[in-house]
C-alpha cells in the first residue's frame, strides 16, 4: 500500500463488511486497519501482529512491548495498551 492517509485506511477497513480488521490505540489515536493490508489474518500469532503494525507506521517494535492483542468472535483484533488497575 502506498499510503497511509487515515481517511484510505478507514475506507479500505470498511468497504467490504466481511473483511477482518484490526483497530489500533497507540498514542492516544485510534485507527482502523484491514488486516488484508497488513498481510495478516485473524490467526496470526501476536509478534507478528505487532511485527507488522509497527512496520506499517513506522515505530520500534520495541513501542508494542506493553501492549495487549484483543481477539473478538467475528475475527477483529484490537491491539491496544495494556491496562493497569489500582
Amino acid at each position: 500500500m502506498s499510503t497511509n492517509d487515515p481517511t484510505t485506511l478507514f475506507n479500505l477497513a470498511n468497504d467490504n463488511s466481511t473483511a477482518t480488521v484490526l483497530h489500533l490505540r497507540f498514542q492516544g489515536r485510534s485507527r482502523d486497519i484491514a488486516l488484508d493490508t497488513l498481510a495478516l489474518n485473524a490467526g496470526s500469532p501476536d509478534d507478528d501482529v505487532k511485527r507488522a503494525v509497527a512496520q506499517f507506521i513506522d515505530v520500534a517494535l520495541a513501542d508494542f512491548d506493553s501492549t495487549v492483542i484483543e481477539r473478538h468472535a467475528n475475527g477483529n483484533l484490537t491491539l491496544r495498551p495494556e491496562a493497569v488497575f489500582g
